[in-house]
């Protein structure tokens, strides 16, 4: 079924009138091919990034059909379940289920870990038809039996790939087993890596597979560039890069929480408006800096990778890695920050001289090599192609054609690291 509209797709009006009222009228291709399987009943496997549209993807048709089949609401019995591996990923799918359903008589609500759980089980006491959450909480709460599983229609996984990196497989087999037999399953990854597609194949039933960015894919129009420089030097370099204006909407990336802080609380001092998210923080000030980033009352976010999983920011032109990740599946998620719903981005590297061999990894892992800004490190000279050795000239604005092509990050070792709680 080729579909050009939403018009086209028979969802029920109040959707309707929510789509118009936010002018969409297009839907993307995962919502073209996705919604009319789900309304027919299929189960999904999805293989898309963020940013393509997938949230509506799966929300429209789990709001119509929960609408056309009018069930009971029941205390702490939701009919709809969508898990997520970040607060705040479910929070963002939160508020689309809010935007999409605001003419509409069903009931949402978000559950994860990191705040008091009063206002959830409030929620949950009063019903609900659908239930956004992390694994974390959401076990915690069916274990004080303030949830139950039984009632659930449809089942989304959403992020799976990032789900199992995390180490939450565990978690989600535990709520699965929780599940009906008889539901619809959905289940998101942007890549398929062995481990996902045992998942998949415990969870759907006959599954329609949807792909619409080739497997594995990272996306191809991020122009990826890196210097090398001295760690003392990171900080100088950083203050240089931002002072030109193209720089408008910044993700920089430490790996630990203690330089997270160091890094913004320098730029402010600068004059550079920046925040910092991580672990640390609580979910209070973690939203308030997302929302000064959204918003463009902060030009700079600083963040770990665990904290940054799930954001969704439209418009983030450049993400910079100040230290370079250790495992080269995170370089994967963090440059995915940018270039988002096809638009053009940038990342840009800083490699100190004990980072060489995290380069290296990104590089074998990606199978290309990040262009070379300024002068390359001698022991590295001779291992490069001559027209990557060096480039100057003002290298790090976007436009023309990507510098650099990925083929792919399998991420299978997620079991095998400590679980990073998110709920």
């Amino acid at each position: 079924m080729t579909v050009s509209n939403f018009s086209e797709l028979g969802l029920a009006d109040p959707i309707q009138r929510a789509l118009n009222s936010r002018d969409h009228t297009i839907p993307t291709p995962i919502q073209a091919r996705a919604i009319p399987e789900l309304l027919a009943g299929k189960d999904i496997l999805g293989i898309a990034q963020t940013g393509t549209g997938k949230t509506a993807a799966f929300a429209l048709p789990i709001l119509h059909q929960l609408m056309a089949k009018k069930g009971q609401r029941a205390a702490g019995k939701p009919r709809a379940l969508i898990l997520a591996p970040t607060r705040e990923l479910a929070i963002q799918i939160g508020e689309e289920f809010r935007a999409y359903s605001q003419n509409m008589h069903l009931r949402h609500t978000v559950i994860f870990g990191g705040v008091g759980q009063k206002p959830q089980v409030n929620a949950l006491r009063r019903g609900v038809d659908i239930v956004v959450a992390t694994p974390g909480r959401l076990l915690d709460l069916m274990g004080q039996r303030h949830v139950e599983l039984g009632n659930v229609e449809y089942f989304v996984l959403d992020e799976a790939d990032r789900m199992l990196d995390m180490g939450f497989v565990r978690d989600v087999r535990k709520i699965i087993a929780t599940l009906p037999g008889k539901r619809q399953s959905l289940l998101f990854s942007a890549t398929m890596p062995d481990d996902v597609a045992r998942l998949s194949g415990e969870i759907l039933t006959d599954a329609i597979r949807v792909e619409v960015t080739p497997q594995a894919t990272t996306v191809e129009t991020v122009q990826q560039n890196v210097y090398h420089v001295d760690t003392a030097g990171k900080g100088a370099l950083l203050s240089k890069i931002l002072d030109d204006p193209a720089f408008s909407r910044v993700i920089v990336f430490a790996r630990t929480k203690h330089r997270a802080n160091r890094v913004a609380e320098k730029l402010d001092r600068s004059g550079v408006a920046a925040e910092a998210i991580h672990g640390n923080k609580s979910q209070g000030a973690r939203q308030r800096a997302l929302a000064r980033f959204r918003t463009g009352h902060a030009r700079v976010l600083v963040a770990t990778d665990i904290a940054a999983r799930g954001i969704d920011v439209s418009g983030v032109t450049h993400v910079i890695n100040y230290e370079l990740p250790n495992e080269p599946e995170s370089y994967v998620h963090r440059i995915g920050r940018t270039a988002r719903a096809g638009a053009a981005g940038v990342a840009v590297s800083f490699c100190d001289s004990s980072e060489r061999d995290y380069l290296r990894g990104i590089e074998r892992l990606i199978k290309n090599r990040l262009t070379v800004i300024g002068e390359e490190p001698a022991d590295d000279v001779g291992e490069r192609p001559s027209h990557q050795k060096k480039r100057g000239g003002r290298p790090w604005h976007k436009g023309g054609r990507p510098r650099t092509k990925f083929t792919g990050a399998n991420d299978s070792r997620g079991g095998q690291r400590r679980r990073k709680r998110a709920a």
